[in-house]
């Protein structure tokens, strides 16, 4: 017992470890409400796109010497408003408007990094993710945007909900479902930003998508799915963070396996249950009784 408590807490002994758990538990809380959205409306190409859209901004600040947090952000909420803005007058099915604007931004990060003679490690921390050198001025703006993330969501539950599931009948009843649309978008790109200093451009949007994924395997009511992929988020990054330390495994990847594992699990077993069921309980197909 007392090895199985030393195992849990010693890595928390360190200062870096700490400030890890808090910015996974941000990320864990942010990524669990949005994704829930992103999931629920197949917008997993979004997330994606968001995410390596941000290199752009990463490579403009960092070779300007800004702040590449904030490069960051600006990029990601340039390709959303750029994705819807090109989707409605372009005239394009959504998923071009998306692979346009995506591949535009993500050439542009490449094209600003090419120019650079020399390596840069800090630059190429954020496509694979650095948790254990997050800094307290990481941590509070994670904290920052998580906090106004979570304040849009709460004031707005019932319109971003309504329009999610019938855009079609929220128009009707006076919802503006395309600010809605939009800020959906720029609801995903905060979130990607959020996320990118701890799990990294390349891994960022599975952590918006596996641990929603697997919550509406197992519930079903929105609030459900929001709670429930939070905690798995949560316990991911946890196992993770303590696999990392231990087993001197990169972190990120090992957070990720975790929240897939988790849900190759709930598929099993959610797979198993209906295939279980007596067929006398097995629902109808639609219009057997004509």
């Amino acid at each position: 017992m007392d090895a199985a408590i030393e195992w849990l807490i010693d890595p928390y002994r360190f200062e870096f470890m700490r400030r890890a758990l808090y910015v996974l538990l941000i990320v864990s809380i942010v990524g669990g409400v949005v994704g829930t959205f992103v999931v629920h409306k197949g917008l997993a190409f979004s997330g994606d796109a968001l995410a390596h859209s941000t290199l752009a901004g990463v490579a403009i600040a960092f070779v300007n010497g800004a702040n590449v947090s904030l490069g960051a952000l600006i990029a990601a909420v340039a390709t959303a408003l750029g994705i819807g803005w090109t989707q409605r007058r372009g005239r394009v099915s959504y998923d071009t408007a998306i692979g346009i604007v995506f591949v535009a931004m993500f050439s542009l990060g490449i094209l600003v990094i090419s120019r650079r003679t020399s390596y840069t490690p800090d630059l190429f921390s954020f496509v694979f993710g650095n948790i254990l050198g997050v800094t307290d001025s990481d941590l509070l703006g994670a904290l920052l945007l998580g906090a106004g993330t979570l304040i849009f969501v709460a004031a707005f539950r019932r319109e971003l909900v309504m329009v999610a599931y019938d855009p079609a009948t929220s128009a009707t009843v006076g919802i503006p479902v395309r600010f809605f649309q939009y800020a959906l978008l720029v609801l995903i790109a905060v979130a990607v930003v959020v996320a990118l200093k701890a799990i990294g451009i390349v891994l960022v949007n599975a952590m918006l998508i596996v641990p929603a994924a697997t919550a509406s395997l197992l519930v079903r009511r929105i609030e459900q799915i929001m709670a429930l992929s939070i905690a798995l988020a949560a316990i991911a990054s946890v196992i993770g963070l303590h696999l990392s330390f231990h087993a001197n495994v990169a972190t990120s990847p090992a957070i990720v396996l975790v929240a897939c594992a988790g849900f190759a699990v709930a598929l099993a077993a959610t797979s198993r249950r209906r295939s279980t069921l007596p067929a006398e309980v097995t629902p109808a197909p639609r219009g057997a009784d004509a």
